[in-house]
């Protein structure tokens, strides 16, 4: 008989499923942002369009029962929420900044607006693929229970490493993130560029939206997010503005979150709080380290307004 009982085991079984779990909208977030700053603008209102997503797919799916268009959905309302934060943002004299952090409050606003009817009513959640099906210990299986939505974002990241580096339109987006009049001179629009990118970015916060309210937690609340659109901004910096590096950086911060719910299952609960906090704490060391003066934001795009 196979023993079931795993003792401390539990602990790492129990990260590597929360890494796998909380680390995909904090995936889908952070190669949106990538793309947004590859292209020479910062995004911070990607905190509301992963709310809105999430309220948006989640109702999308209650109402079609079908989880799946309850993602599409998701994203389109997303990359209307980039497509307007690109708009505001080509007109003269505008921070990008300011229209993230004012992007980010109305997209929260009219999410908690639009989603109260949605907070009650159970709807039908993204299906799993169950990778542990050959073990007979359920911590086993229940670590390898994975969505398929993580496994589109490792596909997307290795997808948008490749085309940075081996595309035309790679190409172009990194040289409008890198100097602008160059891309001028090029005969490329820079606005263009920047305002096809945040709504391509806002498609994917939109997609991890969809996760948090149809796979894990697999509802929708009004406190789903908890800063994990703002956080996803610490990533990418910590990532270096690397695609393959944000899929790293999403499991480094899905095994943190993790790890109080860990420790919980081993009877661990003092300091409880704490190691919930875990996240937040990283997301701050991650901030100072990267402003440091002993640590230039190198692989920072230089059109980016942190870098000037």
């Amino acid at each position: 008989m196979i023993e079931t009982e795993l003792g401390w085991l539990t602990v790492p079984l129990a990260m590597l499923a929360g890494a796998i779990r909380v680390s995909t909208p904090f995936l889908f977030v952070s190669l949106g942002e990538c793309l947004t700053e590859k292209s020479g603008r910062i995004n911070l209102g990607l905190e509301g369009t992963l709310v809105f997503g999430a309220m948006t797919g989640y109702a999308t799916s209650y109402h079609t029962g079908s989880p799946w268009l309850g993602v599409l959905a998701a994203g389109i309302a997303g990359s209307l929420f980039g497509a307007l934060h690109g708009f505001i943002c080509k007109l003269p004299k505008v921070n990008d900044i300011a229209i993230g952090i004012a992007l980010m409050l109305f997209g929260t606003g009219l999410a908690f607006f639009f989603g109260k009817p949605y907070i009650q009513p159970q709807a039908p959640r993204l299906p799993s693929i169950g990778l542990g099906s050959w073990s007979d210990v359920p911590q086993i299986r229940s670590a390898l229970d994975i969505n398929p939505l993580f496994l589109v974002g490792i596909v997307l990241a290795i997808a948008l490493w490749w085309a940075f580096k081996n595309t035309r339109w790679g190409l172009i987006v990194r040289m409008t993130g890198d100097s602008a009049p160059a891309a001028r001179a090029m005969g490329y629009s820079v606005d263009l560029v920047r305002f096809l990118a945040t709504t391509a970015g806002g498609f994917l916060a939109g997609v991890g939206g969809a996760f948090l309210s149809l796979s894990y937690p697999g509802a929708w609340t009004e406190g789903l997010s908890s800063g994990q659109g703002l956080m996803a901004v610490a990533l990418v910096i910590f990532a270096r503005w690397n695609p393959l590096a944000c899929f790293g950086a999403a499991l480094l911060f899905g095994a943190a979150g993790a790890l109080g719910p860990a420790l919980q299952s081993v009877g661990i609960t003092q300091g409880y709080y704490f190691f919930n906090a875990a996240p937040y704490l990283l997301t701050l060391f991650i901030m100072i380290a990267s402003v440091s003066p002993k640590r230039s934001l190198k692989g920072a795009p230089g059109e980016l307004s942190i870098t000037k």
